[in-house]
């Protein structure tokens, strides 16, 4: 059984000879440090990195790539090797270093000489880190056993050799960047249509995704180059849709023409693809609109300024034209637009069908043969994103399993689109079943016993909202009422996460007690605050924040206006919570550009019973997995 490993948790390695494999989604290079029983480095001899692919009883990579094959022989390694260091760094480009919280989360396995898969780690809690230590090896009492690390450098490689102990460490990563430099294009994958890298986000506030034909002006009458690194570049004017084939027709979209391990993985960097594609297009077009109305506004006051022809026919004509010219350019731009939103809309018109339950839509027709899967997902989806630009298109919003933040599902929105709901019971209500639909495919995409879903309705105000779960028996217990059913759910679950973290640290998960549920909790908590006193909130806060690391998960439905009695007290909660809504709304932003999207919940079709038909097949999995 695959051990699915956590910061920190260790797992001890059944076999010698193993192989590291590693799916990044942008390129990045990959090594190994070989210390001593202290972790101290002693020497670039001791450092596996492409410049240098082979050590005893080490194999590495010879090249910056989003994919990696890392080959080791423990009973090879010398005996005064203790601990080998699995590190990712991100290469140099022209851009200078980039970060890992501004591209896809590193992911590693662990497997044996036959294939069989021992440990993965999903290195998660990225931020400015430009290098990493992702696993660790490590000899202990003759057995080696591996540990997750997530140790992250913002410093970089030559921060991250400087911590092993190397004296010499700057020199090091030089040598290693040298011999890796991927070069302006290398870093991308011109042998499929997108190459899913998810780099260049914004280095030090300036957007890098302006195109250089948007820094200076560009000749009129000829097109504007809005491309960018991830899309084809062809000599010829592109096309209405896609690149053409042979015989002049647009090639089809493929889904799942992505990088990845598997189809699901696949689909999931097809869709980020998607997402930053139209990021990068309708920033773009921004950009060379807001151009255009500067240039106009520039050259009719250029025109208003002399004072010879500020009313002749000579100064309209002058301002006719420049409104001329400004418009010239806004078309251009808008084609360019209009042809890359052409192409996202035929990628998504077959990519939506092809989608995985976790992932799509509930009027899918995946749904209708829906049986429970004997696998967890890699993500889920929350919704949809859209820009004002781009309707209809709608990007899916895709978050990794498990979720790293609680959710927060507003019943206090404002911006509702006109006779929404009548009043704010109605958009409470609306909310409410917005967490229950969410609880509904979060139950749905785990396998039988491995997600159990929990309630506090301090009032019982959900009840009506709640009957998809309590009619079909799947809730974990029936929801807790009242301040003696909050305090026994908090304290059950703290509990659960007090006792799990104890059980990670000393390496002795198999010893808790019989009566903890070892199962992923979603803890659904109606009408935040009402009904909970200093000690629920700080236990509340607690769960927050330790429970995702041990498989405990939050959806406050709240409106954030009823909490302002508490003062500060609730703003680091509020913080840690990422917000939804039970209608559309502009709150999201992209990690790019910064765009406000507008996000829609993932709601089931007006008279569609489908959650029930879906939750009815859990609920007889259940039974038989008791």
């Amino acid at each position: 059984m695959t051990a699915e490993l956590v910061r920190g948790q260790n797992h001890p390695l059944p076999q010698v000879r193993l192989e590291i494999r590693i799916s990044a989604g942008v390129p990045v290079l990959a090594g190994a440090t070989l210390g001593d029983e202290n972790g101290t480095v002693h020497g670039p001899q001791r450092v596996a990195h492409p410049g240098a692919p082979t050590l005893p009883g080490v194999e590495v990579p010879r090249q910056a790539a989003a994919e990696h094959r890392l080959a080791v022989d423990l009973s090879a390694v010398p005996a005064a090797v203790h601990r080998i260091g699995v590190f990712l760094a991100l290469p140099i480009g022209t851009t200078g270093p980039l970060r890992f919280g501004a591209v896809p989360t590193p992911r590693t396995a662990v497997h044996g000489p036959d294939g069989t898969e021992i440990a993965r780690y999903t290195v998660s809690g990225l931020n400015t880190e430009a290098a990493l230590i992702a696993l660790e090896l490590y000899r202990r009492q003759g057995a080696w056993k591996i540990r997750a690390m997530g140790q992250g450098y913002a410093g970089g490689l030559p921060a991250l050799l400087a911590d092993q102990g190397l004296p010499e460490a700057d020199m090091l990563a030089a040598a290693i960047h040298g011999t890796t430099n991927p070069g302006p294009t290398a870093a991308y994958d011109h042998g499929t249509h997108r190459a899913n890298d998810m780099n260049r986000a914004n280095d030090g506030g300036r957007n890098l995704y302006d195109t250089p034909a948007l820094a200076e002006e560009p000749t009129l009458g000829g097109p504007i180059d809005y491309s960018h690194p991830r899309r084809p570049r062809h000599t010829a004017p592109p096309p209405p849709a896609a690149c053409p084939t042979s015989d002049g027709q647009p090639v089809p979209p493929v889904a799942g023409d992505a990088v990845g391990w598997s189809m699901e993985e696949r689909l999931y960097n097809q869709v980020w693809g998607m997402f930053e594609d139209l990021t990068r297009t309708t920033a773009a077009y921004r950009s060379a609109v807001d151009f255009a109305d500067t240039r106009l506004e520039k050259e009719i006051d250029q025109a208003l300024s002399d004072p010879r022809s500020r009313l002749g026919d000579g100064n309209a004509a002058e301002r006719e034209a420049a409104r001329t010219r400004r418009d010239q350019l806004a078309g251009q731009a808008r084609a360019a637009l209009d042809r890359d939103l052409a192409q996202l809309t035929a990628e998504s018109e077959v990519v939506e069908p092809a989608l995985p339950p976790a992932y799509a839509r509930w009027d899918s027709p995946v749904w209708h043969g829906y049986r429970v899967p004997t696998e967890p997902p890699m993500a889920l989806r929350l919704g949809d994103l859209h820009l004002p630009e781009s309707l209809p298109l709608r990007i899916p919003l895709l978050v990794r399993l498990p979720l790293e933040h609680g959710l927060w599902i507003d019943s206090g929105a404002t911006a509702m689109p006109e006779g929404s709901f009548a009043d704010s019971a109605a958009l409470r209500q609306a909310a409410m079943e917005t967490a229950v639909v969410l609880a509904a495919r979060l139950l749905a995409v785990h396998p039988a016993g491995e997600f159990a879903v929990r309630v506090i309705d301090p009032a019982g105000a959900g009840t009506r909202a709640l009957w998809p779960l309590t009619g079909a028996g799947v809730l974990a217990a029936p929801p807790a009422t009242g301040a003696a059913g909050v305090t026994e759910v908090l304290e059950r679950l703290t509990r659960r996460v007090d006792l799990v973290q104890m059980a990670v640290r000393g390496g002795a998960a198999g010893s808790l007690p019989d009566d903890v549920d070892t199962a992923r909790q979603l803890l659904i908590v109606n009408d935040f605050p009402h009904g909970f006193d200093d000690r629920a909130i700080t236990r509340l806060r607690y769960l927050a924040d330790e429970g995702p690391a041990v498989g405990v998960h939050l959806v406050l439905v709240a409106d954030r206006a009823d909490a302002a009695a508490y003062g500060p007290l609730l703003d680091p909660l509020w913080r840690s919570l990422m917000r939804l809504t039970p209608v559309p709304d502009e709150h999201f932003a992209d990690p790019w550009v910064g765009h406000a999207w507008t996000y829609e919940p993932a709601l089931v079709p007006v008279g569609s019973r489908i959650v029930e038909q879906v939750l009815g097949e859990v609920a007889a999995a259940l039974i038989k997995h008791k």
